[in-house]
């Protein structure tokens, strides 16, 4: 073990769990997404975001949304922190919405469209 105690190990294995659950448990699904107006293409996910686990409103800020970034932040603020880890649930779901709500449509395949369709309860 080296010069580490036990203690390192444990948190060095604390922060990279997420990670290894967000890749074998709690796996995202890429989305293909085409914008009606302009024809341009992107990738949107599905599933849990190991991303906003650890970036948290850096996320929506990145992406554009600052007012949801701003939301994210004071939220993140008054609950310590709790905010981040529970929302990261549900994060890339509320993107994907806000994208298909906003000119965005998916452009993949007949069962990724209805897994898109089932998981954000579009009808």
């Amino acid at each position: 073990m080296g010069s580490y105690s036990i203690w390192h190990w444990i948190i060095i294995f604390l922060w990279l769990t997420p990670a290894f659950l967000g890749i074998f448990v709690f796996k995202q699904h890429p989305v293909i997404l085409r914008n009606k107006a302009s024809g341009v293409g992107k990738t949107g996910r599905l599933g849990w975001s190991w991303t906003y686990l650890y970036f948290g409103f850096w996320v929506p800020l990145v992406r554009g949304e600052i007012g949801i970034a701003a939301l994210h932040l004071l939220f993140t603020a008054i609950t310590l922190g709790v905010f981040q880890i529970i929302w990261s649930f549900f994060y890339n779901k509320q993107h994907m919405t806000r994208l298909l709500t906003n000119g965005w449509e998916v452009n993949d395949s007949d069962q990724v469209k209805m897994m898109v369709n089932r998981k954000l309860m579009i009808s």
